[in-house]
């Protein structure tokens, strides 16, 4: 087994990518060879189904079967030797991203070929990335040689102190035991000056979990604001219609299995047209009759969610359904080796202040949006100016209902989707609206994204659920001082 390192120390002088895929084959364990050519191929898995592949044309060899190849075995020893000379090989690679993350993978295990080969590469580099992260891996260096000046060595770890690399912030806690004083102090303050900035964007990534919880409860409580400022009912079925818009988005994904990318933006429309008619068909043949009877109405939508929850039970069974995300909604954006933005939640925090913007430009600018502020502020004196409130009352309540289908998709994408997906949204939802101020859509989004931030930076101290029980006490207490909430109607709306 041995005897195969100056081998692989020959192949490797090449530094040429051609010779990746042989090294990456070894360590994945896939490299074989045929036992009467003694050509070299790699074991591939082709429709499920084990295959050989000629390392030279791509091609899979046919009719080529286990008993007809023998596989290259290796050991740790010998792992660990291709992983770097892996790295070594990339660190020459025509992208300048594969280069530096070529540099990051070696900095825990800098030996001295691996050294020899960043100085030597060094002077040429010509992207400032790859050279920053050259230069960070040659400090390093530096600063662990115990026989070199210790001013040589301090002035390595005030290089290192800019960086946030964990295999940086692990060589400074080793070097707080070295036997130079100097030394040691040094750094203590390059950790410490760490450590203040991995602390910010710990808070930068707090408020971004804040913000994505909030973007789901302005999706979730938006239309229940529309609906709740209009009409004046308590639809208790609110959060069926988040539940109907995420089996909305699960039922897409089984009619176009082949096409999960595209998906969404199928979903997405479907989801507000279904739970926008069955919002629309709750009012015609229910609320529309209990105008004036809060609390009849209120029972007659908690009456109307159980039988939704209980139909959906029938047709997709209790058991909770998975919804794939799309290849681009998924991974995350890496900012810093300390902070990184999952894509999904960053989309639907953008997804989620696009809907809130075209819905304020419909309720301005269109002439539903004029008879909805109209029916609002005077349902009587609207109606005796030829609106017909009827029609704007379903309208209304198809709107809201289905910017909760469109909240469901978004909520589909973060947490399995099953027939009590909605309950856990309909207190919150009630909670923003009232704390905005009932109807007002600016308030809504203020105190979407102000609970949210505010959940979120209690959780890691008191936990989720007196995290939620404290948000709901000063919710309660502040209602005592402002009724109407932060941002209450005016005018003829406020009564």
């Amino acid at each position: 087994m041995n005897d195969m390192v100056p081998v692989l120390v020959e192949i490797e002088v090449t530094s040429e990518e051609a010779v990746l895929p042989i090294f990456q084959y070894l360590v994945e364990g896939s490299l074989h060879y045929i036992k009467t050519s003694k050509q070299l191929v790699a074991q591939v898995e082709v429709g499920g189904v084990t295959r050989y592949k000629d390392l030279l044309t791509g091609q899979v060899v046919a009719d080529l079967s286990k008993s007809d190849v023998d596989k290259i075995r290796v050991n740790n020893t010998l792992r660990v030797y291709l992983r770097n000379a892996i790295a070594r090989i990339q660190l020459s690679a025509k992208s300048p991203s594969v280069r530096e993350s070529a540099v990051r993978s070696l900095l825990s295990k800098l030996d001295q070929e691996t050294v020899a080969t960043l100085e030597s590469l060094y002077p040429n580099e010509t992207n400032k990335k790859v050279k920053e992260a050259m230069a960070l891996a040659l400090a390093m260096n530096t600063a662990a040689q115990t026989t070199l000046a210790p001013s040589n060595r301090i002035a390595a770890i005030e290089k290192m102190s800019t960086s946030l690399e964990s295999d940086v912030r692990n060589l400074l806690t080793q070097l707080t035991r070295d036997d130079n004083p100097a030394v040691v102090s040094a750094a203590n303050d390059a950790l410490e000056t760490i450590a203040q900035r991995v602390n910010r964007f710990a808070f930068v990534d707090q408020l971004f979990f804040g913000l994505s919880l909030g973007s789901v409860l302005l999706l979730a409580s938006i239309g229940l604001a529309i609906t709740f400022g209009v009409m004046g009912v308590i639809n208790m079925a609110h959060g069926e219609m988040i539940m109907l818009g995420a089996y909305t988005t699960y039922v897409v994904q089984l009619i176009m299995p082949n096409y999960i990318d595209y998906s969404i933006w199928v979903a997405i429309p479907a989801a507000f047209l279904v739970s926008g008619l069955m919002g629309v068909l709750i009012e015609r043949l229910v609320i529309c009759r209990l105008h004036g009877r809060p609390l009849e109405t209120l029972l007659a939508t908690f009456g109307i969610s159980l039988i939704l929850q209980q139909l959906v039970r029938t047709i997709f069974s209790p058991l909770n359904r998975q919804v794939s995300t799309p290849s681009w909604m998924s991974g995350s954006w890496e900012i810093n080796p300390v902070l990184s933005l999952t894509l999904n939640r960053l989309y639907i925090l953008a997804f989620a202040l696009l809907v809130f913007i075209v819905l304020v430009i419909v309720l301005k600018k269109t002439s539903l949006g004029l008879n909805v502020r109209a029916v609002s502020q005077n349902r009587n004196m609207a109606k005796a100016m030829g609106v017909k409130t009827h029609w704007v009352d379903a309208m209304t309540f198809g709107l809201g209902s289905g910017i909760a289908g469109i909240a469901g998709v978004a909520l589909s994408q973060l947490t399995n989707v099953g027939p009590n997906l909605g309950q856990s949204y309909i207190i919150d939802s009630f909670m923003v609206v009232v704390f905005g101020g009932v109807g007002n859509l600016l308030g809504t989004l203020v105190a979407a994204f102000t609970l949210g931030i505010a959940t979120k930076f209690l959780e890691p101290t008191t936990g989720a659920v007196l995290a939620a029980i404290l948000v709901l006490v000063f919710i309660i207490l502040f209602i005592q001082k402002r009724p109407k909430g932060l941002f209450p109607q005016k005018g003829r709306a406020a009564e």
